[in-house]
């Protein structure tokens, strides 16, 4: 048993990656899966959808591996954060569809926790800001609006998780309710300092405790599967959420390291070590990782949309038929033309925490036209990054000379990743495994199955496939990023 399969349950499609003992990429099966948006700012997914498609493209990476279930030793899951779900204990059924991160619906809830003077004492327990992006609101949203959720709460009937816990819960029939510290981390309900769930902020979001899963280290013993789905039990000996899971797949395991990962959206995470920075800047203080019981931290910085407003263009405006077009009409557009897009599509993220703000593009002409828009998005992605960068340097130094690794979909364009270092005047580093989430899930079930190296040895097989250098005149630079904090302005400005 030589091989670890790696679930990753993302926001538009689920995969299955099955590694050897080398970390080295055997076979892959993804699909895609519906997204639904029942009004204005509000996402949801069917968690019936999100199982399906992980339990088929499980079934499809093994198979497509020529491998039997005998020869995996392990799985590694890494999921989507903040998604919240609801279902009942006994039945297993979800009492409604899963909340989505990007989700807006309880600004309301965030707005009365902020006036009620609430803001410090969740900072400090949990590293968080207030907002929507957090699973506590969402599942307090659930439990007041669904009829006689909250009494079914209170007798212990109903369990609460995010999405790796669904599908904990749906892998081992039922005989496990966990989570790992990281995605636990993501909720606002866990206090980051003593690594417990927080009753005082439950409190405060009238949530019974018995609700909660129990949290565990990232790589550690979630179970074992039910036999039939795979044709024998197999261990799930690792969880991290997807962000921390990619920082982990990027060998960040010392202080100062950055990681960006492009898929839905972009997040930054900075690498501080056993140190919790309290950002001074609107940036998260989160648990990077906890291995052997012991928890590194990071700062993190997060971006709604990334690879998302590409999705737009294509489904959207109907500008594209593939992703992948994007990079030849960004080229293709003319220079003189200085087309800003600011993708709020769900509210601004990091760090400026506006829920109620909307998308906005600006310096249109008669001559705009689709390459002009494409290379405004793809631009957008890279003008969000210095933004959080920018709030890094200004909460730790360090953070100023390091080198930037990135992964995910986007980072597969030349594009976008050289217009990123143009515009970041930083080096990009991207490695020759960009699919850095799934192999952070392998490597910690493989480390914990004993065939996969410690997080040294794994750190040194990290290989950079290229290095994009800022090529961009210092002064164009600081030009259009001066552009692009006008129309963020204006964006803030037109939501009130």
């Amino acid at each position: 048993m030589q091989y670890i399969l790696a679930i990753d349950q993302g926001t538009t499609s689920s995969r299955a990656i099955v590694f050897d003992a080398a970390l080295k990429v055997r076979a892959t099966a993804r699909q895609e899966f519906a997204q639904h948006f029942p009004a204005p700012g509000q996402v949801e997914h069917d968690p019936a959808d999100l199982w399906a498609s992980v339990a088929a493209v499980a079934r499809a990476a093994v198979e497509r591996a020529e491998l039997t279930p005998g020869d995996i030793a392990a799985i590694g899951i890494t999921n989507q954060r903040e998604t919240a779900l609801l279902w009942d204990r006994t039945t297993g059924e979800p009492l409604a569809r899963a909340i989505v991160w990007q989700d807006r619906r309880t600004a309301p809830i965030c707005e009365a926790l902020r006036e009620a003077g609430h803001g410090p004492l969740i900072a400090a327990r949990t590293g968080l800001l207030i907002d929507p992006y957090f699973s506590g609101t969402k599942l307090k949203w659930l439990l007041d609006s669904i009829p006689g959720a909250r009494a079914r709460a209170a007798r212990g009937e109903l369990a609460f998780g995010t999405v790796d816990t669904w599908l904990i819960w749906k892998l081992t029939g039922g005989r496990v309710h966990a989570t790992d510290a990281t995605n636990a981390a993501r909720t606002m309900l866990f206090d980051i300092r003593t690594n417990r769930w927080d009753a005082g902020i439950c409190g405060l979001l009238d949530i019974p405790m018995t609700l909660l899963p129990e949290v565990k280290d990232c790589a550690d013993d979630f179970g074992v599967t039910r036999a039939d789905l795979f044709g024998r039990e197999i261990p799930i000996l690792g969880v991290a959420g997807d962000q921390q899971a990619a920082a982990m797949g990027q060998a960040c395991f010392t202080p100062g390291m950055m990681k960006s990962t492009y898929g839905t959206g972009c997040f930054a995470l900075l690498n501080t070590g056993t140190q919790m920075v309290a950002s001074r800047n609107r940036l998260l203080t989160t648990i990077a990782y906890r291995l052997d019981g012991k928890t590194s931290y990071a700062l993190e910085g997060s971006i709604f949309i990334a690879g998302a407003v590409v999705q737009w263009l294509r489904d959207g405006l109907g500008l594209i038929r593939a992703a992948g077009e994007t990079q030849a009409l960004a080229e293709a557009a003319d220079p003189a033309q200085e087309v800003v897009m600011v993708p709020a599509f769900t509210g601004l993220g990091a760090p400026w925490w506006r829920p109620d703000c909307r998308g906005a593009v600006f310096g249109l002409t008669r001559n705009t036209g689709p390459a002009e828009m494409a290379r405004a998005a793809l631009e957008s992605v890279g003008f969000q990054t210095r933004d959080l960068l920018e709030a890094m340097r200004a909460d730790q130094a360090a953070a100023g000379a390091a080198v930037l690794r990135v992964d995910g979909g986007m980072a597969t364009s030349d594009w976008t990743m050289q217009f990123l270092a143009d515009i970041l005047g930083a080096p990009v580093d991207r490695p020759v495994v960009t699919e850095t989430t799934a192999l952070g899930a392998a490597w910690l079930a493989g480390h914990r199955a004993g065939i996969s190296p410690g997080p040294e040895e794994f750190a040194a097989r990290w290989s950079l496939d290229r290095r994009f250098t800022p090529a961009m005149d210092p002064g164009l630079r600081e030009a259009r990023y001066a552009r692009w904090q006008r129309a963020v302005a204006a964006t803030i400005a037109a939501a009130g």
